[in-house]
């Protein structure tokens, strides 16, 4: 069975298991750098954002447009947001509650199931304050950790990471220890750290949720999960929420699969982002199932639907585990993938994510999708309907424009 491929890999001929295909130890290029269980990847080792200039850099968003507390307690419930529908240069607005409306019967939602952990404890450096964000957990048992100043009402600022040596007193006379930076020692944002414990245990007892400063006020752990989120045997999970699946329901969920809309599950735990210079994220752990590789290989060989990222956590850790023959393999550890327009996706069809700030990263990911016009339209309408922007509040789903009869690379292109 063959299928035509994204704009960035070429034609390509799609293997499924099954009917001919053979599967690769190799996730594909740009795919996990470590395999699980090997030694900690080098976290330093990612493209940086030189010249990678966004196609929103001029945009400004007021920030009377930042949700500032769960949907739920401005309205409804979770799906009473707003749908923002981009196909190609074409933009409509919903309800979050239409969004069956906008897919068909065999589509594909991809769906991350890390489930958001309590990652901010307070702790003390000397007499120092600080408030410790746990970031990623490291195969050899150390966590990359980010040191925050507190600043009141509850939120937290930057401080100058290190030195190394230090020692962080944490709640219940436990301790950690700063051991390495990752980068460059001056300035270094993320360290790793040895911590005494299993560190789930210990958030699970004195964490609480990362808060950032648009918010008003702390939230529970509920409030920063979602509905597709499941607890892994070893307790990891992410340090911020996959947050373009907070407005799904059970409801909803179930009227989507009567619909014929399929679901394909994976987990990619997020890190701590840089909420000040929306630096590109570092490797993090991610793994595809098997049922899944299959899935969104059958579909596509078949042309019985697209395949719709929820998150660009679901497209980074579904485009990690494509070769460039445009496979999809099981595969797990770690990736280093950064999507570009100039690197393309070659498998996803369809996004459903958050609105973003112009200058973040992720606009790179969503202008591989759809091109770069695509977003700015969307964008713009965003900002004259009052959309509100982060992790509660509206959504953005781009979708193909199938008035063309073929993808516009063109626009991939810088």
């Amino acid at each position: 069975m063959t299928a035509r491929g994204r704009c960035g890999s070429g034609d390509v001929a799609l293997a499924v298991p099954g009917a001919g295909g053979e599967p690769s130890d190799s996730p594909g290029p740009g795919g996990a750098g470590t395999a699980a269980g090997a030694d900690s990847p080098d976290l330093d080792a990612r493209p940086g954002r030189a010249g990678e200039a966004t196609a929103l850099e001029a945009l400004r968003v007021p920030d009377a447009l930042s949700a500032r507390v769960p949907a739920e307690q401005r309205g409804a419930g979770r799906d009473d947001v707003r749908l923002l529908v981009s196909r190609g240069r074409s933009v409509a607005h919903h309800a979050f509650r239409e969004l069956p409306e906008q897919l068909r019967g065999g589509d594909v939602l991809v769906v991350n199931t890390s489930m958001t952990l309590p990652a901010a404890v307070n702790g003390r450096v000397g007499g120092e304050r600080v408030v410790v964000h746990f970031s990623t957990r490291g195969a050899d048992g150390r966590w990359a950790v980010e040191l925050r100043a507190p600043a009141g009402a509850g939120v937290t600022g930057p401080r100058p990471g290190g030195p190394a040596g230090a020692v962080v007193r944490l709640p219940g006379g436990r301790a950690l220890v700063l051991e390495d930076p990752l980068g460059p020692s001056a300035g270094a944002r993320l360290w790793w750290a040895r911590v005494p414990e299993a560190v789930p245990e210990l958030l699970r007892r004195y964490g609480r949720p990362i808060r950032y400063g648009y918010t008003d006020r702390d939230q529970p752990l509920s409030a920063y999960r979602t509905v597709f989120a499941v607890p892994s045997p070893d307790g990891s999970g992410s340090a911020e929420m996959p947050s373009a699946a907070r407005p799904f329901t059970a409801p909803l969920v179930a009227e989507l699969v009567r619909r014929g809309v399929l679901f394909a599950p994976l987990s990619l735990h997020t890190g701590v982002a840089s909420a000040e210079s929306h630096e590109p994220p570092y490797p993090e752990r991610f793994a595809v199932p098997a049922a899944t590789a299959w899935l969104v290989n059958a579909v596509r060989a078949a042309g019985s639907g697209r395949v719709v990222a929820v998150g660009t956590t679901a497209v980074r850790a579904l485009e990690s585990a494509v070769g460039a023959d445009g496979v999809v393999r099981p595969a797990e550890g770690w990736t280093d993938l950064v999507v570009t327009p100039r690197r393309g996706v070659r498998v996803v069809d369809g996004l459903l994510t958050g609105l973003h700030e112009p200058q973040a990263s992720h606009l790179l990911m969503l202008e591989a999708v759809a091109g770069r016009e695509a977003l700015r339209h969307g964008y713009e309408a965003a900002l004259q309907e009052r959309y509100l922007w982060h992790e509660f509040g509206d959504v953005h789903l781009l979708l193909p424009d199938e008035e063309r009869n073929a993808p516009n690379c063109s626009s991939n292109e810088w």
